[in-house]
């Protein structure tokens, strides 16, 4: 049986787990209770069931050029509001 609960999160460290979420292809309990699984694993603490491994951000490189440079949080956070902000316009 699973246990319902609420939390009160930073947006900053919301914004981050909906990204990391997304990234890695899961839904945000699955990646909330696997980062929970693994600091209880961590600190001594023996939770059983799926974690969530950290694997490498993927790069995309455009044909005939380098890496694209990675975003900032606070770019990232504005990319975000900007596509609200669009949503928004076009439901009104």
């Amino acid at each position: 049986m699973d246990m319902r609960t609420t939390i009160d999160l930073p947006d900053e460290l919301y914004r981050t787990l909906k990204t990391r979420a997304a990234i890695s292809g899961v839904t945000m309990r699955e990646l909330v209770q696997g980062l929970i699984e693994q600091g209880l694993k961590q600190s001594g603490s023996s939770a059983q069931g799926p974690t969530v491994e950290e694997e490498p951000l993927p790069v995309a490189i455009p044909a005939g050029s380098g890496p694209i440079r990675a975003f900032t949080n606070a770019e990232l956070h504005e990319l975000e509001m900007e596509d609200e902000r669009e949503r928004f316009a076009r439901s009104s």
